[in-house]
């Protein structure tokens, strides 16, 4: 298992760097203990933008009665995150042909800096603190020998977010773009990636075709969700179907994920609080089959849904029998049911980035 730091008396400042706003703050022994101290993110100003940055972590450093570390956050890419080094961002378009915002702030501060995707940081803080230790907890509990060490995880917001832990560890990739499942095939449309039918402007894009209005007039998802359940005045068959289109095309890429994978499955992100409207969808797609070549499955591996306790009990129920050893009186055990279980963050998103950029600090030094 990743290195657990629970008791580490270390600190690290951490950033929640969003699209209009920054959240710093530090860790130690995995837990926050600062305030967040937010200031406007500025990105169309770069000079003004980089400003926040510093200011927003010195702020943060008088608060501590002792010295950081490290820094270590999400920022969005493209980067060369091991450089430290931004490239052409959307939402901050000030960031262009390369900042170089790590080796920056190793300047200012004089320690070291790590910066990687959100997605990233989510699935390794849920591989050290969340997801994995607590289906391996529950598979010791059952009485099951069997434990799993890799993780793909996926955050539902504003984009489609992924990362990869594989065998404990968190997967960078050789050009820092591991884990890009936004941009893994649309199931519901081949033509584009799936980010367009997972993300908030996804389900809104689907009510409002449903629906006939414009995409400007598409509620928010948490009204959608509120519309879907009957809370509130709206088309709830169509804001449902909206969140089963969502539910189909994030359970196909984590199939395409888990493919390679073969591990756990944890989902964040503002969207999975609707997770009563799409979950059962997506794992059913992850358990599809293809239409085609005599209905093969989707996925080797059956999925399970954490969330409902008879999918959680099935996931745990034991299927290993004893088979003979040829020549021999030996007998041994034999799982032919390969399963996988996919659940919601144990941590919380913001929780779970700021353990996996706490780890990833600590890992390095």
């Amino acid at each position: 298992m990743p290195a657990r730091f629970d008791a580490d008396p270390r600190v690290v400042m951490t950033l929640d760097a969003g699209g209009t706003s920054f959240r710093f703050s530090a860790v130690q022994g995995n837990r926050r203990i600062v305030e967040p101290v937010v200031t406007a993110s500025d990105g169309d100003d770069l000079p003004k933008c980089l400003a926040n940055i510093v200011s927003g972590f010195e702020a943060v450093r008088a608060k501590l009665t002792e010295p950081p570390v490290a820094i270590s956050f999400a920022f969005p890419g493209p980067a060369d995150y091991p450089a430290g080094i931004i490239g052409d961002l959307h939402n901050l378009r000030a960031f262009r042909g390369g900042v170089a915002l790590g080796p920056m702030l190793e300047d200012y501060f004089g320690i070291r800096v790590y910066i990687n995707n959100d997605g990233d940081l989510f699935t390794y803080g849920e591989a050290i603190a969340g997801m994995l230790p607590w289906v391996n907890g529950l598979l010791e509990e059952s009485g099951s020998a069997k434990r799993y060490r890799n993780l793909f995880g996926i955050t539902l917001g504003t984009g489609l977010g992924g990362g990869l832990v594989i065998d404990s560890r968190l997967v960078i990739g050789d050009n820092s773009i591991a884990g890009e499942a936004w941009l893994l095939r649309n199931r519901l449309d081949p033509s584009i990636n799936a980010e367009e039918g997972a993300c908030i402007r996804a389900v809104q894009r689907s009510y409002a075709e449903l629906t006939g209005i414009t995409f400007g007039e598409a509620p928010e998802p948490k009204d959608l969700f509120a519309i879907a359940t009957g809370a509130a005045a709206g088309n709830s068959v169509a804001a449902r179907e909206a969140f089963r289109r969502l539910g189909v095309v994030a359970g196909d890429a984590i199939a395409q994920a888990l493919t390679l994978v073969d591990g756990l499955a944890v989902i964040g992100g503002g969207i999975s609080a609707a997770h009563s409207l799409f979950l059962e969808d997506l794992v059913g797609a992850v358990n599809g089959c293809y239409e085609g070549n005599g209905k093969r499955r989707r996925l080797l591996a059956r999925a399970f849904n954490l969330e409902d306790p008879e999918g959680r009990a099935g996931f745990l129920r034991p299927s290993a029998k004893q088979v003979n050893v040829p020549g021999s009186d030996r007998k041994v055990p034999y799982d032919a049911e390969p399963r996988t279980g996919i659940g919601l963050s144990r941590l919380g998103t913001s929780e779970a980035i700021a353990v996996g950029a706490y780890a990833f600090a600590l890992d390095r030094l």
